[in-house]
């Protein structure tokens, strides 16, 4: 199996929908723009959030088993994807790509 970088990318925090319907609550995301995360074996990495892992486990599967091209050619690169997680108050964008072994 491939081995799968993660990098969290952008971070959006809508605060109008937040005030309206949302119960506030403390430390609603852990992650961080720039962090980066390897899924070995497929597997969530420490650290990384669950809602977050819900979203991109399928193109991580995909891509640690040498898949990818999702979506006939959505990518530039067809060994990677950009998936969100699925908070729609603060939604996290996350690159997902294999790691390219050299040689």
């Amino acid at each position: 199996m491939k081995d799968v970088r993660i990098t969290v990318m952008k971070m959006a925090c809508y605060q109008d929908l937040m005030e309206q319907f949302e119960n506030p609550i403390e430390d609603a995301c852990p992650m961080r723009v720039g962090q980066v995360f390897i899924a070995r074996e497929g597997q969530r990495p420490e650290g990384m959030c669950d809602d977050g892992w819900k979203s991109m486990e399928p193109f991580v599967s995909e891509l640690a088993q040498g898949g990818g091209d999702f979506y006939d050619g959505w990518m530039k690169d067809p060994h990677s994807a950009m998936v969100s997680c699925n908070d729609g108050f603060r939604p996290v964008s996350f690159l997902v790509e294999t790691i390219e072994e050299d040689g």
